[in-house]
């Protein structure tokens, strides 16, 4: 875990085009669940390009009146120099963007002024005893902690097979697997509160570039060298196998992990 924020530095632009991004769904509930409005102040830790930063700006309506409305003011708390200047790029549009050098156990916030604190695809690089205290730090008393993943599905026969390939080629696939975080290192760091798991049905769906691009955006699978020749080929001729139209799905069940943290 010693390079956790620096191993993405080479993998901003895939990360951008090819990660998948969170159901507006979680945003609804939250507003549904905590009563999350516009005034409350959000915390993204670990924001990386800023998937998860956006949908807190931009809101679940879309523009059409309908649905969660976004916060006036999200900090992105990231470590990783390109990741950061990546978000800042892509949303310094929106008024309530603030980017923050800083930790999951140092994020340099005030004490006590966050409402929001969210992890998306992040949780598992952070250490949770020290995390946890410098969340209950920056949390307002009731704030609310969102701990969400996007856990690729192994169902299909395409998802069973793709999983095969990555087991096959990537070196640390199995030590930084987000899945390692069972429900009981979950209920350990929100103790002595409870949380609530729901789940989010999520998909996506490539054309061959697009594959690649989301399979490069992972840091365990190697860019370069014998072992990356053979994995692209492997994963070409995998995707001739199961493409329909010219596309392959992806499937993900969107975790998402709330409770009152202070």
């Amino acid at each position: 875990m010693s390079n956790s924020t620096t191993r993405f530095s080479d993998r901003v632009e895939d990360y951008v085009k090819y990660r998948p991004h969170y159901p507006a769904a979680v945003l609804t509930y939250l507003q549904e669940t905590y009563l999350f409005n516009p005034d409350w102040v959000v915390a993204d830790i670990g924001s990386g390009t800023g998937i998860s930063t956006e949908l807190f700006l931009r809101g679940a309506g879309g523009g059409d009146g309908l649905g969660a409305s976004g916060s006036d003011r999200v900090y992105a708390v990231e470590p990783n120099l390109e990741m950061r200047a990546k978000a800042e790029e892509l949303l310094s549009g929106y008024p309530g963007f603030v980017s923050v050098d800083g930790t999951a156990e140092a994020t340099c916030l005030p004490d006590a002024s966050v409402d929001l604190i969210l992890a998306g695809q992040a949780f598992h690089w952070f250490d949770p005893v020290a995390t946890r205290r410098e969340f209950v730090r920056i949390a307002r008393p009731g704030a609310v902690v969102a701990l969400i993943w996007n856990e690729r599905l192994i169902l299909s026969d395409f998802e069973k097979e793709y999983e095969d390939l990555i087991l096959e080629y990537a070196g640390d696939y199995k030590t930084i697997n987000h899945k390692n975080i069972t429900d009981d290192r979950i209920g350990e760091f929100f103790h002595p509160a409870s949380f609530v798991l729901s789940i989010f049905e999520n998909e996506q769906r490539f054309d061959f570039e697009g594959l690649k691009g989301r399979l490069l955006s992972s840091s365990y699978i190697p860019k370069e060298g014998p072992k990356h020749d053979g994995l692209m080929k492997a994963l070409a001729a995998l995707f001739d196998r199961y493409q329909l139209g010219g596309r392959v799905r992806i499937g993900y069940e969107t975790k998402l992990y709330t409770g009152v943290i202070r």
